[in-house]
Parts: C-alpha cells; sequence; structure tokens
C-alpha cells in the first residue's frame, strides 16, 4: 500500500512540476507577443505608389 501511495505522490509531483514550467513557458510567451493596435495608426505611406511620385534614379 505504501509502494502504491509513494508512485502516486511522485506522479503527482511530476504532474505539478510540469504544469508549473507550462504557466511559466506561457506568461513568458505572452509577455513577448506584440500587441497590434490600429492598422490606420501604424500606417506609413509609401511615396512610390503615389501618382505624382518622380524618381531620382537614372536609367
Amino acid at each position: 500500500m505504501k509502494k502504491a501511495l509513494k508512485v502516486i505522490a511522485i506522479i503527482a509531483a511530476i504532474a505539478g512540476a510540469a504544469f508549473g514550467a507550462y504557466v511559466l513557458v506561457k506568461k513568458y510567451v505572452d509577455s513577448k507577443k506584440v500587441v497590434i493596435g490600429n492598422d490606420a495608426e501604424n500606417y506609413v505611406s509609401c511615396s512610390c505608389c503615389d501618382e505624382t511620385f518622380v524618381s531620382e534614379t537614372v536609367a
């Protein structure tokens, strides 16, 4: 009976450690995610797409 309880305790300890590692990794990954806000706010125009754009390069 004691041996079975030891095995169950070891399995529970491993499961607890795995869950703790999962939580830490999840928090780390979530903190590294870039929050993309409003696309219009982050918009950068490209003058090469404008109809009035004059290239300064010589062909």
